[in-house]
């Protein structure tokens, strides 16, 4: 891996398109420096999971993802064999089996009765891809709080000891050490093991400029003037009390959305009829529906927009 500063990771993420700031340059320089993994925690939708992919563009090499969900195991997460294939391999043996036999065809068969457990019928999984790269690839290891503890627990071995034993063909150990992100949505609390394992960051909602340079940056045809608009009417709409708050994610489709439609401008109208591209729960938007003319009101964003 290159000697990189802060400087250079920051203008590594910048080139990527990734709107950074000085706390986010520090955790991944730090990640990077310390070879510890990183777990950002924040709220759905403010851009996690764009770190990790950022990151693996930026240092030119591979992102492999582990997507954690409830029920996730050690063999899902690591590698299983292809039994399929080992089926079909051992039925040609037997085909091999009822021809006369040599000395030398016995040799053939015991060879390859021994290849069943081998790379050939091996499929890997996140984990031991990551291991077994061929350089130093980013793993993201994606809303590990919705996994449970007994899986956390594995993780936390492997990320100790960067080793996978396989016990038809033995101890696999990594030659180059991954970038490791662990994201969370504190779906669970974490362990504090994991916790002390790992630097952390956290990621909130970007301000007001900072969103509106993501929608620049990330939808370069919109106009300037309903980026504006999308981005203050998002920021007073996280302010209401609503069962999930959009997030960055939400505000690019919207911006996305009106710019394909050639908006210029947001009226309460359009509003209204695109509120299902930033709202993913009905009773939000019900509740968004009711409150828009207060919400006008109480955020002057009528003048406002009026001035733009």
């Amino acid at each position: 891996m290159p000697n990189h500063t802060r400087e250079s990771i920051q203008t590594l993420l910048e080139n990527q398109g990734y709107q950074t700031d000085p706390q986010v340059v520090m955790s991944v320089f730090l990640a990077m420096q310390l070879r510890k993994p990183l777990l950002i925690e924040g709220p759905a939708g403010v851009g996690k999971t764009e770190i990790a992919k950022v990151m693996a563009q930026a240092l030119d090499t591979d992102l492999i993802r582990l997507q954690c969900y409830e029920g996730l195991d050690a063999s899902q997460a690591l590698y299983e064999w292809n039994y399929q294939r080992q089926l079909l391999h051992l039925k040609l043996l037997e085909v091999s089996a009822r021809q006369p036999a040599t000395n030398g065809a016995v040799n053939v068969l015991q060879a390859q009765e021994e290849t069943l457990f081998s790379d050939k019928f091996l499929l890997k999984r996140p984990l031991l891809q990551a291991i077994t790269h061929h350089k130093a690839p980013v793993l993201l290891i994606d809303e590990v709080d919705r996994a449970d503890e007994e899986f956390e627990s594995f993780l936390l071995e492997v990320l100790s000891d960067w080793q996978i034993t396989i016990p038809e063909i033995g101890t696999i150990r990594a030659t180059h050490i991954p970038h490791v992100v662990v994201t969370g949505n504190r779906v669970r609390e974490l362990s504090e093991a994991l916790r002390r394992r790992c630097l952390y960051l956290w990621i909130d909602y970007p301000d007001y400029d900072k969103e509106l340079a993501i929608v620049l940056g990330k939808v370069p045809d919109i106009d300037a003037r309903l980026a504006q608009q999308i981005c203050t009417f998002m920021q007073a709409l996280r302010q209401l009390r609503l069962q999930k708050t959009p997030g960055i994610a939400e505000t690019i489709d919207w911006a996305t959305a009106l710019a394909a439609l050639h908006i210029d401008h947001l009226d309460k109208t359009l509003v209204e009829q695109t509120l299902g591209v930033i709202l993913k729960d009905w009773k939000d938007v019900r509740h968004v529906q009711l409150s828009l003319s207060e919400l006008y009101e109480k955020t002057g964003m009528t003048s406002k927009w009026e001035s733009l």
